[in-house]
């Protein structure tokens, strides 16, 4: 039997926030650090499956170059599709011919990918691992579809819309996966606290959801909690925290290229501040 200790790393969502964990993501693979696993959220898998395939400064790259398209994230693209972020251009032109994605890389890698999407008939998080990323990459769509602006994306006999709705960062779920000495990176400053919906707003729009509505209202109950028990687990030295040293100013949809570079920017230098301490916990054994 092998005393191995399986090794995850948990990436929080956030829309453009998510430039930040692809800074933190960066200096990871500059300094060869893996992890038996991976699960992102929204955003966090996005940037995650670029960390799986070794893709260093990709993320970066093409948000770069296409941030200002309105094919890429836009309210032209919602008016005239229902989507905010355009699905054939951010999900196969881009990954496909414009900033090929390494999809063999990622076939070849031994560490597993998890998307998180939210199902609208049970409320409920799905925990769906990635095996071939260009035959599933609807679950990465469905992870970051973010609700309101955008439609809901039919996987499998399921109706799913983004992870973030029923579990912001899935520390628990992955630990009960068996990732045992886990790594999280969040895109909120600490002392965050999430702000509840507007319940009028969630009913009219999904009220055929009633469950996905109760998520839906109950999420920053769920999310200050979460961050609590982080907080808890972080004490026990049980988990590895990368949190954003200072407040991350940046819209849900940022079109400015220095303030997308400056967010990145903290993520790697973040990383870089706390790699020896990284690097030691990730050598301590685990105890329990």
């Amino acid at each position: 039997m092998s005393d191995h200790v399986k090794t995850g790393l948990v990436l929080e969502g956030g829309a453009m926030r998510g430039i930040y964990t692809a800074g933190v993501l960066d200096v990871l693979m500059e300094h060869g650090i893996t992890f038996d696993g991976v699960i992102g959220v929204s955003a966090g898998a996005l940037h995650g499956c670029s960390f799986v395939s070794g893709q260093k400064g990709r993320s970066l790259r093409y948000y770069m170059k296409y941030r200002a398209d309105k094919h890429f994230m836009s309210f032209w693209n919602l008016l005239r599709t229902g989507d905010v972020v355009g699905e054939k251009f951010c999900y196969h032109d881009i990954p496909e011919r414009l900033d090929p994605y390494d999809y063999e890389a990622f076939l070849k890698s031994k560490t597993k990918f998890y998307a998180v999407c939210t199902n609208l008939e049970t409320g409920k998080a799905e925990y769906m691992q990635i095996k071939d990323m260009r035959n599933e990459v609807e679950l990465m769509r469905a992870s970051a579809s973010m609700p309101f602006v955008s439609r809901i994306v039919h996987f499998r006999g399921m109706k799913l819309l983004d992870g973030g709705c029923a579990d912001s960062i899935p520390i628990k779920a992955f630990r009960r996966m068996g990732y045992r000495k886990n790594v999280v990176v969040l895109t909120r400053h600490d002392g965050y606290q999430k702000k509840p919906e507007n319940p009028r707003l969630v009913k009219s729009v999904y009220y055929r959801y009633p469950r996905f509505v109760k998520t839906l209202c109950r999420r920053h109950i769920l999310y200050n909690r979460t961050i609590e028990e982080i907080h808890q687990l972080e004490k026990e030295g049980d988990i590895f925290v990368i949190r954003p040293s200072v407040e991350l100013t940046i819209g849900r949809m940022e079109k400015d290229p220095e303030i997308i570079r400056q967010v990145y920017e903290i993520g790697k230098r973040d990383a870089e501040n706390i790699l020896p301490d990284l690097e030691k916990w990730l050598q301590k054994p685990k105890t329990s």
